[in-house]
């Protein structure tokens, strides 16, 4: 039996402290004893065919075969690519993560799609390449990114050490990935040669079994996280792909309890964390590593105990699942705070929602998905390396193809706890406003804005983040525009922008739905130099077609000036002073304001980024008011209508 650091859960009910109520869901539903005598084995809880069912398999692949086998064939060509040292230290030398990461991602891609073709067809033309596949993973020194690398091991580089063995995302994918492989086909292994299986076995043990046991300083595992600890998207997807290999390779059964109770010990972290209204701070496009991932690992977990240990009657867990529902604006468009993306597509997600609907009893999740399956045109089943989420998918496909379609346009959604509004109104006006605070996760520094879509398109934009780097995840984040409060629909004020940190938060929510609107004290998220007592924005949403967004404050001292940022996707220009127009994709808006108080200006920003260009196209625009004179005091009113 391998050594194991033990871990006792301390159960708090209902104890609030700053960020994490300590609800400790899982751990409520049984100790360690109570999983012995309930987890199952394998061939009880796994529901797919064996490697040699053949009928099974064309049963489940029904339309999708010939495509799955045709991916394979193209893999059949794949030459394997070697991940040098340099690739690992171009991220210390340039900041570039994508030197090591597409050759990499292209050889799990290769792995996953030689998998799926064999499972496809049955006849054993892809399994010498797998086998080459498999072999190959087993050379390599690490599975872990080089983004990733130092911050898991002592030596300090991108470098991976040939002395530590680390879990982070992709190494936990791609070890989900290889367990699958074992267990589908080290048999047709054993025909070529035991030795693959058995390597692939030791590595499997070695790169995410024992790190995962012997291990508790892994950032994402949470073990000792205080009220200020965040605990984000890494925690469930980690832990998933770790309770995946547990659950197919583990032998010893003692071993095996110890691994699952373990990662029941960590997810319980990510769901404490977690405000009880359920909105992912880090957006939707986060939502399936987030939340998502947290339904596949709490799938998994519920279908290994035979139901025993399922916590999808919790509120908090079915209200996670619906942010990612409520958050749709239409047309592919959603609310991007954050590292967002603002466009959906769904893909491989769209089975998760319906599955997780349907776990949790969401007709709005289940009908959501239908939507988005439905004005997709392309099949949404392949989930990337990600084989469970692939088969789900397959396995529930005629469910998802048949289940009602429908989106629910709530007039106003408000989370009280992460301060997320929405509002909407019947001339097509959809505002998203937020409070929160400056180092949520995937944080910029973007307390109070709020986001403008006029009949499904962004009008008033969030612009999002560019292509990751070194410099994203770094001291020199907030350096980077694209998180600077002043490239956000945000004022600048007394010449200062908005501060990184958990002390730069809201104060004074004030929200109504009977009124449409939503006022924060932007105050909080300015530094002492700005010199401002009181910042009450408001935004209002007529029934009609007009947002009014009024700003009240009060300064101490008059040291700079006030500037109002709007960013825009069409090119704003002036029609008279006091009248901006914004133009996109036929549609109009304009935005009033007080020419004594403002003078209107307009930049141009290029976009150099394929992350941001791919979505905004060449350029996008920030329409900035600024201040004529300063008060201490003063009122300022924009109004923006069709």
């Amino acid at each position: 039996m391998r050594q194991v650091v033990v871990l006792i859960g301390i159960l708090v009910l209902g104890l609030q402290l700053r960020g994490h109520e300590y609800r400790n869901l899982l751990q409520t539903k049984g100790s360690m004893g109570d999983l012995n005598l309930t987890l199952l084995k394998k061939e009880q809880w796994i529901k797919y065919p064996a490697y040699s069912e053949r009928a099974e398999w064309d049963k489940l692949l029904s339309s999708h075969k010939n495509e799955i086998i045709a991916r394979g064939e193209k893999a059949l060509d794949y030459k394997w690519q070697v991940v040098t040292a340099s690739d690992y230290l171009e991220f210390d030398r340039s900041g570039s993560r994508d030197i090591m990461q597409k050759p990499f991602g292209e050889n799990t891609a290769a792995l996953e799609a030689l998998v799926m073709a064999e499972l496809a067809e049955g006849e054993g033309r892809f399994t010498q390449k797998l086998a080459d596949g498999v072999w190959y993973f087993c050379e390599v020194t690490s599975w872990v990114l080089s983004a990733h690398v130092s911050r898991a091991q002592k030596e300090n580089t991108a470098l991976p050490s040939f002395r530590t063995n680390s879990i982070d995302l992709t190494a936990g994918d791609l070890g989900s990935l290889l367990a699958w492989t074992y267990y589908f086909f080290h048999e047709e292994f054993d025909k070529i040669q035991p030795l693959i299986s058995q390597r692939l076995y030791t590595n499997l043990d070695e790169r995410i079994l024992k790190p995962y046991m012997q291990r508790s300083d892994f950032w994402w595992q949470a073990f000792y996280a205080d009220p200020e600890t965040m605990v984000n998207n890494w925690n469930p997807w980690c832990n998933f792909n770790v309770l995946t290999c547990l659950l197919l390779i583990e032998d010893d059964k003692r071993d095996l309890v110890e691994g699952v109770y373990r990662t029941m010990l960590s997810v319980d972290k990510f769901i404490n964390y977690t405000k009880t209204d359920g909105a992912c701070e880090e957006g939707p496009s986060y939502w399936g590593h987030a939340a998502g991932k947290m339904f596949d690992y709490l799938d998994l977990l519920s279908k290994a105990t035979g139901g025993r240990f399922s916590i999808f009657d919790q509120p908090v867990i079915k209200n996670m699942g619906e942010y990612i529902a409520k958050s749709y604006v239409g047309d592919g468009w959603v609310v991007n705070f954050a590292d967002a993306s603002p466009q959906s597509s769904g893909g491989g997600k769209l089975g998760v929602i319906f599955r997780y609907g349907q776990a949790v009893g969401s007709n709005e999740m289940q009908h959501f998905a239908a939507h988005m399956n439905k004005r997709s045109e392309k099949s949404n089943f392949h989930s990337g390396r990600d084989i469970f989420r692939t088969l789900e998918n397959l396995r529930t496909e005629a469910e998802l193809n048949n289940a009602v379609s429908n989106i629910t346009d709530a007039n106003f959604v408000w989370y009280p706890e992460t301060e997320f509004c929405y509002m909407r109104n019947k001339n097509g006006f959809f505002v998203a406003a937020k409070g929160g605070y400056n180092n949520e996760s995937h944080n910029h520094n973007d307390m109070g804005t709020f986001s403008l879509y006029s009949d499904n398109t962004p009008m008033i934009i969030d612009i999002g983040v560019g292509t990751y780097t070194r410099q994203t995840f770094s001291s020199e984040r907030y350096s980077i525009w694209t998180m600077q409060s002043n490239y956000h629909n945000l004022p600048v004020i007394n010449g200062v922008s908005q501060e990184f940190g958990s002390k730069y938060r809201s104060k004074n929510i004030s929200v109504s739905e009977t009124k449409s609107s939503f006022s924060v004290d932007l105050s909080g998220a300015y530094s002492e130099d700005a010199k401002v007592k009181s910042w009450e924005r408001t935004y209002k949403l007529s029934p009609n077609n007009e947002l009014l967004i009024e700003d009240k404050y009060a300064l101490s001292e008059i040291k700079g000036k006030n500037q109002l940022n709007f960013m825009t996707w069409g090119l704003p220009y002036i029609q008279n002073e006091g009248l901006v127009i914004v133009e996109k994709d036929g549609k109009q808006i304009q935005l009033k304001y007080n020419p004594k108080q403002f003078e209107a200006e307009i930049e141009t920003i290029q976009l150099k980024d394929k992350r941001l260009s791919g979505v905004w196209g060449e350029k996008v625009y920030r329409l900035s008011l600024n201040a004529r004179e300063m008060k201490l005091t003063d009122n300022y009113k924009i109004t923006i209508s069709k």
